[in-house]
């Protein structure tokens, strides 16, 4: 496939897609790109991601740097994993999405492209936050006593409950318990309908509160 041919396949994406080439510098900027980031195809091309998007991963740290990790495994032929981003957008807000990543290589001149696809996670990420917030109240209440009440009682939990609750209380969100637990989401739900009935409650976060305070996790 020529250049040409995979900028036309990105344009009709529905997903922001950008390439950069092995110095960094953008060098396609589809229309979903121009809609999600605010930035004009003008105003991106020849700039870096870096420079442009300013992102952060989730521990603050910049991404796209001069030290770049993702172009360090490209040019090593690596897999580069998906990952979440907070990037500043033309207006100046802030949004979080998820990004994926293909590395091209030109047969003819072989020059060498990393293609991202992103999407807005933001909300998600709102909820993840809100939930974090919450579980952390629910830890510390469950540690005062009779701050609730005393607890219904309620059925045995299976390993595989008490571990899913676990990583639920770390802060994990379904997809990556059911990743780590190389279980699909239907099982999970299925997990988590069971421990809701076994814990008399109604929802997760309901579920990882009382197994909390009942100190199951």
């Amino acid at each position: 496939m020529l250049e040409n041919e995979l900028f036309e396949l990105l344009e009709a994406t529905a997903d922001a897609a950008f390439a950069l080439t092995a110095q960094g510098e953008i060098c396609f900027w589809n229309s979903a790109a121009e809609k999600l980031f605010g930035y004009e195809k003008s105003e991106a091309l020849q700039k870096t991601c870096h420079t442009l998007l300013q992102g952060r991963g989730a521990l603050g740290t910049l991404v796209w740097g001069d030290n770049s990790s993702i172009r360090e495994r490209a040019a090593r032929h690596l897999g580069i994993p998906n990952f979440d981003l907070d990037v500043k957008t033309h207006s100046g807000r802030r949004i979080w999405v998820s990004v994926s990543t293909l590395i091209y290589e030109n047969s003819r001149n072989r020059r060498r492209l990393i293609v991202h696809l992103a999407h807005d996670i933001t909300e998600r990420k709102k909820s993840e936050q809100l939930l974090r917030k919450m579980i952390d109240l629910s830890r510390r209440l469950a540690v005062m006593p009779d701050v609730l009440g005393r607890p219904a009682p309620v059925s045995p939990l299976s390993e595989q409950e008490r571990e899913i609750l676990q990583l639920f209380s770390a802060g994990k969100n379904s997809a990556e318990v059911a990743r780590q637990l190389a279980i699909t989401l239907q099982t999970l739900r299925n997990h988590l309908h069971h421990i809701n009935q076994k814990l008399h409650t109604h929802n997760r976060l309901q579920a990882v509160t009382h197994a909390m305070q009942r100190k199951l996790v």
